[in-house]
């Protein structure tokens, strides 16, 4: 193998090490920003896919965004809702702060609108209806999202919205004496008038303003306020200054006048959105369980001030980071160069060649236990046997016709339940080397798959 081959091999093994944190496995990145990265995640035991939001400890201790995240974190428990990403589960390590999440996998709503482009009525009507029903429910509970626009609108596999990143919510504790909120915050194209004024506003209604936007969007595929300057875009936000396409329904016009009112004092609330014949046709409220009974222990434990700045093994809901070692995966393209002639069959056995000094088989047993299994077998056949990453050396202890015979050994993962055991001759006779291959098959009858072909 040439040193570029050698080194690539090696990259890959490195790009295959994972993180395991408790009880999950960590993979591939799904989103990232600035304080923190989403990543898949898979519970070990039962193979359940998860979300797994990593925040750095050191980002959020520098910037002081210790108690935001620590809010957004205590929402997303406080809230459980059919249409509301779930959070199970908060745990934290020495560095990192994890949180497990619902696994979405359909997307934002955005790209949802990016590739079909404007929806039809009653596909937003639906989406509509689902986004009041989460963001009232959320407002029941004094909890305001403050961000609500289509990159925050995910949906699951059957189509459903559930909304996401509760990072600039606001909890009841956040008000003023006044009764109102007064963090400027949000997207300006999705802000209500109010929030821009800086003079204190009802969350409620500042978030009802954001689903009129979101609806609009929805149906007419553009925003109804978008100028490339701040200024302008703010005037007409302020005199909501926006015309609705033809293909409006004159009861859709008038419903999002009534939302996308300027004046908070008489904007439409979620009891009157309920209510009106727009909203009714074809709606089905959603379906959950009310928890009271909710507990934040583990949001108090993993920021407590000893665990965020010590982060103490003892430590109620804190893990220890692992990197899992896992054998190296093989691509199509090395699949194929493995092959005869593209006859796969040659994957899964290499014929007995007295000219050759490699073997491969295949099998469907975890990675350690192949490994466990051929180390044991091949030191009662009077081989030094060892193992570093999923590759194995093996030399014998009997001087033969060309010196001690060496065998290296690498597992590959070509598929999650399906592995690749290559061996080759690294020193000694070849013809030496099939002989000790027929005796280490013999003792791998159990971990050695057969093909459909009957090939082992």
């Amino acid at each position: 193998m040439s040193g570029a081959a050698q080194q690539q091999q090696q990259q890959q093994q490195q790009l295959h090490q994972r993180t395991r944190i408790g009880n999950y496995e960590i993979g591939k990145t799904l989103g990232e920003g600035t304080f923190a990265k989403v990543k898949y995640g898979r519970h070990v035991d039962t193979g359940a896919s998860f979300a797994i939001k990593i925040i750095d400890k050191d980002k959020i201790l520098k910037h002081k965004m210790v108690q935001q995240i620590k809010r957004e974190i205590s929402t997303m428990k406080l809230v459980k809702h059919p249409n509301i990403v779930q959070i199970f589960e908060v745990l934290a390590s020495k560095t990192k702060i994890y949180l497990v999440l619902e696994y979405v996998t359909g997307g934002e709503l955005f790209n949802k609108i990016l590739n079909q482009g404007r929806l039809r009525e009653d596909q937003s009507r639906k989406y509509f209806q689902q986004l009041i029903d989460a963001v009232d429910y959320c407002h029941s509970r004094g909890v305001y999202h403050r961000d609500l626009k289509p990159e925050n609108l995910l949906l699951d596999a059957a189509g459903n919205l559930k909304i996401s990143d509760f990072g600039l919510s606001a909890l009841p504790q956040q008000f003023r004496s006044d009764g109102l909120l007064h963090t400027t915050c949000g997207t300006p194209n999705y802000v209500a008038p109010e929030v821009i004024d800086d003079k204190g506003y009802d969350g409620a209604k500042a978030d009802l303003w954001s689903c009129g936007v979101i609806l609009f969007v929805l149906m007419a595929g553009y925003l109804p306020f978008d100028e490339p300057s701040l200024m302008t875009l703010y005037k007409k936000i302020h005199k909501a200054e926006f015309t609705c396409p033809p293909w409006f329904s004159p009861a859709a016009r008038r419903f999002i006048a009534q939302i996308l009112d300027p004046n908070p004092k008489t904007r439409i609330t979620a009891a009157q959105i309920y209510k009106t014949d727009w909203f009714k046709k074809g709606y089905t409220p959603a379906k959950f369980e009310q928890k009271d009974d909710i507990s934040l222990d583990d949001v108090e434990s993993v920021f407590s001030k000893s665990t965020i700045q010590a982060s103490p093994p003892a430590a109620e809901h804190m893990v220890m980071e692992k990197n899992e070692k896992k054998p190296t995966i093989m691509n199509a393209f090395q699949l194929i160069s493995l092959s005869n002639v593209l006859n796969l069959s040659g994957l899964f056995d290499t014929p007995e060649d007295p000219r050759k000094g490699d073997t491969r088989f295949t099998s469907t047993k975890p990675a350690n236990e192949i490994i466990a299994s051929i180390e044991e077998v091949a030191k009662p056949l009077g081989f030094d046997v060892q193992t570093r990453d999923f590759k194995m050396k093996m030399r014998g202890d009997k001087h033969g016709r060309k010196g001690h015979l060496s065998v290296a050994t690498q597992v590959f993962e070509v598929a999650p339940s399906l592995f690749m055991v290559e061996l080759s001759k690294a020193n000694g006779d070849t013809l030496e080397y099939h002989s000790f291959y027929k005796d280490l098959s013999k003792g791998l009858k159990d971990v050695v798959w057969k093909s459909e072909l009957g090939t082992q």
